[in-house]
C-alpha cells in the first residue's frame, strides 16, 4: 500500500489509524479521524474551533460564519451571519442559498440533494434543527423544534459541500468524490480509496493568515500499528498516529518526535440498557468500573492515557463532586458481583462490540484484553465481536436493538467530550434513541433527561454549568457506562515536520505546518 510514495518538497504524508480515506463528500466518514484530516481541510463549518494554542482549552470562534446569535424574544430562532466574499474550490460562491442546500443534503429526505451516507453522519449532531431559510444571501435562519443553547456546538460539526459543483458533476454523490469542492485550506488532488488521498494547498483561501505553508497533504490509511511504525522508519511516510507503546522509546531514540497532549476524549465501554441487558443492575456497572487496573494500563501504554474517573477528567470544571469514585477495588468489585449473584465459579457472560483500530480508539485490543482479564477476575466472561471501525460506527448509530448487534450488550467507541451535548447529553438522552440519536443502548431516566433540558434551555453560563456538573455526577454515581481512559493523542513524526500545534482538541490545524 505505501510501496512507492514519493516526498516532494513541502509534502507532509500521514499514516492514520483508519482503514480507509475518509470520504471527500463533505460530511465525511471514519469518525474524528475522518473530520481531522479531510471533514475540515477540505471542508468547513459555520462555526470552528480555536486550535492555535497547546497551553489551553480550545473554545469556538467564527467560521465560515462571523457570528451568531439566538432571538431575545424567541429562543428557537438563531440568525447566523455569514463572511463575505468566501468562495468554494471550484469557484462559486458560499452563500445563505449553500447553507440552506447543506442542511437540505442530510436533513431534507425530499432534496434531490440529500445523501444517506452524510446524512447518516451529520444528522445526530443537529438534532434540534426543524427549519432553516435565507434571510439574504450572507444571513441564514435557524429554527430549532425545542430550546437549545448547545446549537452553535453542534453546527461546528455540519460542514459545506458546493452546491454548484454537485450540479456541475452531475448531481451525484458519487462523482461529486471524484472531484470535490469545499472552501477549506487545502483542495482534493486525487483521491483512492483504500489507498491514498492527495491533498494540495489552496492558495486563494479566504483566510490569508491560514493559507497552508504545505504543497501538499498525503493521507494513507494504515490500521496496523506496526505497519505505521515501520512506514515510519523506512521514511514512507513523516507522521503517524497513535504509535504503539512498545515503539516509543526506540522511535525516540532513532530521532523522532513524538508529541502529546490532554485533549477532551474519553475510552469507554457503553452499555445496553435494553430488557434483559446484565448491565441493568447498578451492582454489576459499579462492580465492573472497580475492577479496572487503569494504572496498570497506562504503565501498558507506556504511560500514554489518564485513568477515567467519569466521563470527562476531574479537572473538568463539568466533573463536579461525585459521590461513587471510579478506581482500582477488587474486593468490593467481587462483594457487589456476590450481591448479582455472580462470581469466578457462577461468572456472567458478555459480548462486546470493539475494533481493532480507528478515530481515537488509542490501543483497542491491548486495552480490551486488559479489560477481558480484569473482569474475569470478578466472575465476567467477555466475548469479543471484532469489526472494522466504520462497521462499529455503523452499529452505533444503528443501536444496541438492532440485529446487527448480534447479542452484544456492550459497544466500544472513543467519545468525543469537548462540548455538553457530545460529552453526555446525546449518549442517553431518552430522546435520542437510535434513529434520532446516538443512545446506542437505549438509556432512559426521567431525572437525567430533565437535567438536560435545564442545560440546553439555560443561556446563563454559571447555571448552566451547575447542571452540566449534576448530569455528570449522576453519570459516575450510577456508573453508567465503564469509564476507563482519556486519551493524550500520542503522534510520532520525522524532524523535518515543523510548525505543527498539538491543540487541545480532536481537530488540528494543519495551515501552519512545514517540512523543513
Amino acid at each position: 500500500m505505501l510501496v512507492g510514495a514519493v516526498q516532494a518538497a513541502g509534502t507532509l504524508r500521514i499514516a492514520m489509524t483508519s482503514s480507509d480515506i475518509p470520504l471527500p463528500n463533505g460530511q465525511t466518514d471514519q469518525g474524528a479521524e475522518g473530520m481531522r484530516f479531510m471533514g475540515y481541510s477540505v471542508f468547513e463549518a459555520l462555526v470552528a474551533y480555536d486550535l492555535s494554542s497547546a497551553d489551553k482549552p480550545t473554545s469556538l470562534i467564527p467560521g465560515l460564519a462571523s457570528e451568531w446569535k439566538v432571538d431575545g424574544a424567541d429562543k428557537l430562532r438563531w440568525t447566523f451571519k455569514l463572511r463575505p466574499g468566501v468562495k468554494f474550490h471550484d469557484g462559486s460562491a458560499f452563500n445563505a442559498e449553500a447553507v440552506v442546500w447543506n442542511l437540505d443534503k442530510i436533513l431534507n429526505t425530499k432534496a434531490e440533494q440529500f445523501d444517506a451516507k452524510q446524512a447518516a453522519q451529520g444528522r445526530g449532531r443537529i438534532p434540534t434543527v426543524a427549519s432553516y431559510k435565507v434571510i439574504n444571501e450572507l444571513t441564514v435562519e435557524i429554527t430549532t423544534s425545542e430550546v437549545n443553547a448547545l446549537l452553535p456546538y453542534q453546527m461546528a460539526w455540519i460542514v459545506m459541500s458546493s452546491p454548484a459543483q454537485w450540479q456541475a458533476v452531475g448531481k451525484s454523490w458519487d462523482a461529486f468524490i471524484k472531484s470535490p469542492s469545499g472552501t477549506g485550506p487545502f483542495k482534493l488532488e486525487s483521491y483512492v480509496p483504500r489507498e491514498r488521498a492527495v491533498l494540495a494547498r489552496n492558495a486563494a483561501y479566504w483566510d490569508k493568515a491560514r493559507v497552508p505553508k504545505l504543497d501538499k497533504m498525503v493521507l494513507l490509511p494504515v490500521p496496523d500499528a506496526s505497519a505505521r511504525v515501520a512506514a515510519l522508519r523506512s521514511g514512507q511516510v513523516d507522521w503517524i498516529e497513535a504509535p504503539p507503546p512498545d515503539a516509543m522509546d526506540s522511535l525516540k531514540g532513532a530521532g523522532f518526535a513524538i508529541t502529546s497532549n490532554v485533549y477532551p476524549h474519553v475510552w469507554p465501554w457503553h452499555f445496553s440498557r435494553l430488557e434483559g441487558s446484565p448491565w441493568n443492575d447498578i451492582r454489576v456497572r459499579k462492580a465492573a468500573n472497580l475492577a479496572i487496573d487503569r494504572e496498570g494500563m497506562k504503565q501498558l501504554l507506556g504511560g500514554m492515557m489518564v485513568s477515567a474517573k467519569g466521563m470527562v477528567p476531574p479537572n473538568s470544571p463539568w466533573f463536579g463532586k461525585p459521590a461513587f469514585e471510579v478506581k482500582y477495588d477488587v474486593a468490593a468489585a467481587k462483594a457487589l458481583m456476590a450481591q448479582a449473584g455472580y462470581s469466578k465459579d457462577k461468572p456472567l457472560k458478555v459480548k462486546s462490540i470493539i475494533s481493532p483500530s480507528g478515530s481515537g480508539q488509542m490501543q483497542p485490543q491491548l486495552m480490551n484484553e486488559l479489560i477481558q482479564q480484569n473482569l474475569a477476575e470478578i466472575g465476567i466472561h467477555v466475548e469479543f465481536d471484532v469489526r472494522d471501525w466504520n462497521a462499529l460506527l455503523a452499529n452505533w448509530r444503528a443501536g444496541a436493538k438492532d440485529p446487527g448487534t448480534k447479542g452484544a450488550t456492550t459497544t466500544n467507541s472513543s467519545y468525543f467530550s469537548q462540548d455538553p451535548f457530545t460529552a453526555l447529553i446525546r449518549h442517553v438522552d431518552s430522546g435520542l434513541m437510535p434513529p434520532k440519536g446516538t443512545n446506542w443502548g437505549y438509556y432512559s431516566d426521567p431525572e437525567m433527561d430533565k437535567l438536560f433540558d435545564g442545560v440546553r434551555t439555560e443561556f446563563d453560563t454559571k447555571s448552566q454549568l451547575a447542571l452540566i456538573q449534576k448530569a455528570h455526577e449522576k453519570y459516575v454515581n450510577d456508573a453508567l457506562f465503564l469509564f476507563v481512559a482519556h486519551d493524550v493523542a500520542p503522534r510520532a513524526m520525522s524532524k523535518k515536520v515543523k510548525g505543527f500545534v498539538p491543540a487541545q482538541n480532536w481537530f488540528l490545524d494543519f495551515s501552519t505546518i512545514f517540512m523543513d
